[in-house]
């Protein structure tokens, strides 16, 4: 027969200040452990400990990419609008007032586009730059 686990039948408890348990509860959410009893086990025990850290830069620029995502949407749905109308005025007066609105729209388009393609290079340079031992362990 393999290895069978046996069953945890042993019950410690032990009792915290508050700000015990906050630097320990802290530590535990930065761990892969589901369940702050596994962190405990693992730790008491002496079996490793995977910690995740967080950059928090990296929060930052996800925030300004979903803003960048969202901006391009409105972007594209001015656009596609824009088009509906001029498709829908075919040869009338309308259809030369909206191919020039069309016109100044595309150069606010060029320029929004441009702003975000010069933001999305920043942070490919960001992001392909190694972290230093130092901003490791500051950032656990």
């Amino acid at each position: 027969m393999e290895h069978e686990e046996e069953n945890r039948d042993r019950k410690v408890t032990t009792r915290f200040k508050p700000e015990e348990y906050l630097m320990i509860d802290r530590r535990f959410k930065k761990t892969r452990f589901r369940k702050m009893s596994e962190y405990i086990r693992s730790v008491l025990l002496e079996k490793p400990v995977t910690v995740n850290y967080r950059n928090k830069s990296m929060d930052e620029m996800l925030e300004e990419l979903a803003l960048l995502r969202r901006e391009l949407s409105a972007i594209g749905n001015n656009l596609n609008q824009a088009v509906r109308q001029i498709n829908a005025a075919h040869g009338t007066a309308d259809n030369r007032l909206w191919m020039s609105l069309l016109s100044i729209i595309g150069s606010k388009v060029d320029h929004a586009i441009n702003h975000i393609k010069d933001r999305m290079q920043n942070f490919s340079e960001l992001w392909s730059q190694k972290l230093k031992p130092e901003e490791v362990s500051s950032a656990q």
